[in-house]
């Protein structure tokens, strides 16, 4: 059976959507789902995303990472499925859906998807770097050589090494531009590479970089690699809450396979 599909980014963070109300994507064929995320034999992308029916809310988010494996929670995927929902006529420009960390809210305005992400209420300062997970485990420090540097060795050194081991995470790397605003490079488990964006990484590092005092704007702009995203937050008692990552998602092409 011929299934359709849609090949969605969100600031260069790319995805294979697939409308799964029907039950009809066999979710347990790994190989399939690494291949059609192959950009040399495949179609090509970060991660593939199922939308699926839920009882009470609008959708159900299924993300698998490119190397075919159901992963943590994808905060720019989220914003994507959210755009494809909306052009399934699932939503009008407001959303509520269930993802691997739990419930999100959404709204889209045109190209732009807010998305609410988790509140986060454990932030680990450490020495060289801050960790904290925000639907996804990040690492973050600061690299004055944001834009000459081996992203793929460091990140992966950072990835597989002490304390994360094997499970990993994800690595942000960090240079202030203004008070206001940060430059982002990431590399992604799953992935194992840099992507063009992260949105739980981005989100990440504007809650570390408000932290450790770095800013004290609760409105951010983190530029990466693939465009600029938003990320506006309220702290309360060290708990950062009303998180929302903010910036566009659009349609690149669809096609059957």
């Amino acid at each position: 059976m011929r299934q359709t599909f849609y090949k969605y980014q969100g600031t260069g963070n790319d995805f294979v959507m697939i409308d799964n109300r029907q039950q009809t994507f066999d979710k347990n064929n790994t190989k399939l789902i690494a291949s059609l995320c192959d950009r040399r034999f495949g179609i090509g992308a970060d991660g593939l995303i199922l939308l699926e029916n839920h009882n009470t809310l609008n959708f159900k988010m299924v993300y698998y990472n490119a190397d075919g494996n159901q992963s943590s929670m994808c905060g720019n995927g989220g914003r994507c499925l959210v755009a494809f929902a909306k052009q399934l006529g699932v939503i009008k420009n407001k959303a509520v859906f269930e993802a691997i960390d739990g419930l999100h809210h959404a709204t889209i305005n045109g190209d732009i998807v807010k998305l609410q992400m988790q509140n986060v209420d454990v932030i680990e300062k450490h020495k060289q770097h801050v960790f904290l997970d925000t639907g996804s485990p990040h690492h973050v420090q600061f690299e004055n050589q944001i834009d000459g540097f081996d992203i793929k060795t460091k990140g992966a050194k950072i990835r597989y090494g002490a304390p994360y081991n094997k499970a990993g995470s994800n690595v942000n790397f960090v240079k202030k531009i203004s008070n206001a605003a940060f430059k982002v490079r990431t590399y992604e488990r799953g992935v194992e590479d840099e992507t063009l964006s992260c949105g739980t990484g981005v989100t990440a590092v504007a809650l570390a970089m408000h932290y450790i005092g770095e800013t004290e704007k609760n409105l951010i702009t983190l530029q990466t690699q693939g465009g600029d995203l938003q990320v506006s937050f309220k702290e309360e008692n060290g708990v950062y809450n009303n998180v929302w990552l903010i910036g566009p998602a659009k349609l690149v092409f669809q096609g059957k396979i």
